[in-house]
């Protein structure tokens, strides 16, 4: 007796289109894939109470180890700040010809610092929390954007100890203070958009991390921090392009716009030309630019 074997007919494999209409069908989607901008945007708006809160504890455990806690946050700059003055405008008298110098170095170390720990935050937030990323599903841009909250409000801790600063060296309360909250605004969307650039970076090659300081360290030196810049620029004994370049330096921009709001002896004739379009501009070249950037990259952080 022959037995014969039938070979059950093969399953015919469905096409890539055929599994895509199915996907369709069912409202399945690719896992892990970037939304359109639009609703990437509503997202990141539907998470602002996480983006808060991760900040808010973010500051809080900073300095939870250390015995004096929080008054770090305003020591640190405070700290930064009496080195500067005594390297700088001791030592290298650059306080000469500045009124106010003491107002006018605290202003520019404490704004800068905001820019300075926005961006170093930032260059870390996606290869610093891999973790974070890898478990949960939510717009990797509230990362870099919650530390640049953090910071914006480390700073607001600062501010109230600049004002007594400002108070103890006779500089009186003004209606200009007033300018401070869009000059913070502004900078703030500017930090947040270059935090987003570097965080996408970062995640590719982690090693940006360790060549940022060395970057952020020559940035302060032309920023006017701890010298005039309105000092070292009159005259034509500089070229042209590089006196243009130090005026519209953004930190400097941000630096000088808040240094016009608080000193009463920093008139506008020390702001570089159409600072307030400068300002503004960095904001959103760095702010929407910086968000497209970085929104680009979106399936590809936590992988690899």
């Amino acid at each position: 007796m022959s037995q014969v074997l039938h070979t059950p007919p093969a399953t015919p494999v469905p096409a890539d289109d055929d599994l895509a209409a199915l996907a369709a069908r069912h409202g399945l989607t690719v896992s892990g894939a970037r939304p359109s901008l639009p609703e990437y945007v509503r997202q990141l708006w539907a998470r602002r109470h996480f983006i808060s809160a991760f900040a808010t504890a973010k500051l809080t455990a900073q300095y939870s180890q250390a015995k004096l806690g929080q008054i770090w946050q305003v020591m640190t700059p405070l700290l930064n700040a009496a080195v500067y003055y005594f390297i700088f405008g001791v030592l290298l008298n650059t306080k000469h010809g500045v009124p106010d110098y003491i107002p006018f170095l605290v202003t520019g170390v404490f704004i800068w610092t905001f820019t300075q720990s926005s961006i170093m935050a930032g260059t870390r937030a996606i290869s610093g929390n891999l973790g974070l990323v890898r478990a949960l599903h939510f717009p990797r841009a509230a990362l870099p954007i919650s530390f640049a909250l953090q910071q914006l409000q480390q700073l607001l801790f600062s501010m109230a100890a600049l004002v007594v600063i400002l108070l103890c060296f006779g500089v009186p309360v003004s209606a200009s203070w007033v300018l401070a909250i869009p000059v913070l605004v502004l900078q703030f969307t500017f930090n947040a958009g270059v935090s987003m650039i570097m965080a996408r970076m970062g995640a590719k090659t982690p090693d940006i991390a360790q060549l940022m300081p060395f970057i952020l360290r020559t940035w302060m030196y032309v920023s006017g921090v701890m010298w005039s810049i309105d000092k070292l620029t009159k005259g034509d004994h500089l070229p042209h392009a590089l006196t243009i370049a130090l005026e519209t330096n953004p930190a400097a921009v941000y630096i000088d716009l808040m240094r016009f709001a608080l000193i009463d002896s920093f008139h506008a004739h020390q702001l570089p030309p159409h600072v307030w379009a400068a300002a503004t501009g960095w904001a959103l070249l760095a702010g929407v630019g910086g968000f497209i950037y970085f929104w680009k990259a979106e399936e590809t952080y936590g992988r690899g």
